[in-house]
């Protein structure tokens, strides 16, 4: 490809050199330059890839394209000058992969909580309605059945456009793609089509990016500023921010809702540890999922569907018989007749949500609650899910998640603060999550339900920069006599 080609829509001074160049690969690492390749100068949050120019010439770079370009090693490569290398390069990775969002219909979900189980919820959906379908999430990136692992809920443009190019030549028809806030904010979904958007809700998290509240909720919020005309948003009318993210949007607006008066209404008729009867517009539907705000998450499932054409009838038929996302309210049963439920919950609210729906369904037994914090997070959160845990359980014990860099004792002692004299009667730390848990399935009775929050779906913990092989459906197994 011409590298005047990938600066196709792009505004773009020439430094130096003959735009008819041809370009091989692009990337914004330049350890991964080889000869004939493009790399991307991005000034991200920790390195500023202006600093590693020289490295990506010495590799074989034939074009650069930046934002500042004092002080460039001499080369005869192609240097082009743009005002902000991370606004750009999400176009620039489009183009370089044949604008791969213009030949499926993409689906993006944001907001704090239930985008993992939207967006793959839709994909098993559309899977089972016989079509070809990508997903780009939290747990694992899909082309079809073809698992490809990830690094972060939303991978860098040019990844993100390899893998959409590949789902492209693998004949997806569909794709359905979390959008996290940083992503939004970096710009890494920039230059792509987006048949429709979703969102979930807005709580506190990641403020130790965004800084505050406000900025988080920007950040979610301009993802539906730049939807077309010709998309759709679907929004939750329950939550506070919904009618705010979808305020300026020029998107075809539909709402959802468990509470109040809105296009996509769901209601629970019954519900247990197996599942729920729900009324969703007034129509029967038997799923496998529990909670208020499983409800929420289906209602936006069936909402896209429908806006991408499917029958209702057979939305809801295909709805009933799918499973829970991996680490999403996941229960194991004991032979001793108590359970647990793994489930990803590391947000207060997600903790609040998720403890809702155990206790709706806890007949005559308790609620113990194994649950920690993550380290080098927003350290803020923490005594408030400590806080929500004690108000929602007859006893807590607080562990470690994934430490990363801090001390586990450190990060427990953070959610201790958040609780009173009284509180504390009720609670235990073990730093041990192993341990945690075993304690936790010692103290359960008959009846009593145990929910093990923070990892879901993470086969590992983070210690020190190291992931240890650590997975809480295995160490649930093995405390219940399973394995």
């Amino acid at each position: 490809m011409k590298l005047s080609e990938v600066l196709r829509n792009i505004p773009f001074e020439i430094v130096q050199g003959d735009l008819n160049v041809e370009v091989n690969g692009i990337h914004i690492d330049s350890r991964q330059v080889k000869d004939g390749d493009i790399f991307v100068a991005v000034k991200g949050t920790n390195v500023d890839g202006h600093n590693f120019i020289e490295k990506a010439l010495s590799q074989g770079a034939k074009a650069i394209i930046l934002s500042n370009p004092d002080g460039i090693p001499a080369s005869n490569a192609t240097i082009v000058k743009v005002d902000d290398t991370e606004a750009w390069v999400g176009q620039a990775a489009t183009n370089f992969y044949g604008d791969p969002t213009s030949h499926l219909k993409l689906v993006g979900v944001t907001g704090t909580n239930g985008k993992t189980t939207i967006a793959t919820v839709l994909y098993q959906m559309f899977l089972a309605l016989g079509h070809k379908v990508g997903l780009c999430s939290t747990v694992c990136n899909y082309i079809n059945e073809r698992a490809v692992p990830t690094e972060h809920t939303t991978p860098d443009p040019i990844t993100l456009n390899r893998l959409l190019a590949e789902m492209v030549a693998d004949g997806c028809e569909y794709a359905f793609m979390e959008c996290s806030s940083h992503a939004i904010h970096q710009r890494r979904i920039g230059g792509l089509h987006f048949a429709g958007g979703i969102f979930t809700n807005l709580t506190r998290d990641h403020l130790d990016y965004h800084k505050t509240f406000e900025n988080y909720r920007d950040a979610k919020k301009a993802f539906f500023d730049y939807l077309p005309k010709t998309s759709f948003a679907i929004t939750n009318a329950d939550d506070k921010n919904g009618m705010v993210m979808v305020q300026n949007t020029q998107a075809q607006v539909k709402t959802y809702s468990t509470r109040t008066a809105a296009d996509i209404k769901g209601k629970i008729l019954e519900e247990s540890i197996e599942g729920m009867l729900l009324d969703i517009d007034g129509i029967e539907v038997s799923v496998r999922f529990v909670g208020r705000f499983n409800v929420s998450n289906l209602l936006a499932v069936y909402g896209a569907a429908c806006a991408l054409g499917k029958d209702k009838q057979e939305v809801l038929r295909v709805l009933s018989n799918l499973q829970p996302v991996n680490g999403r309210f996941e229960a194991i049963r004991s032979p001793k007749g108590f359970s647990a439920v793994i489930d990803y919950a590391h947000t207060p609210d997600a903790l609040e949500n998720v403890l809702t729906a155990i206790n709706e369904i806890v007949k005559n037994g308790k609620v113990i609650t194994v649950c920690g914090a993550g380290g080098n997070r927003d350290k803020g959160k923490r005594p408030l899910m400590a806080k929500e845990a004690v108000r929602q359980s007859d006893r807590v014990i607080i562990t470690s998640d994934n430490p990363r860099f801090e001390e586990p004792q450190d990060i427990i002692q953070d959610m201790l603060n958040g609780l009173d004299n009284n509180e504390m009667q009720r609670v235990i730390s073990i730093a041990d999550r192993r341990e945690a848990i075993r304690t936790a399935a010692m103290m359960a009775q008959p009846g009593d339900i145990i929910l093990v929050a923070g990892k879901g779906h993470e086969p590992y913990q983070e210690i020190k920069g190291v992931k240890h092989h650590f997975d809480d459906h295995e160490e649930v197994r093995k405390a219940f006599g399973l394995e």
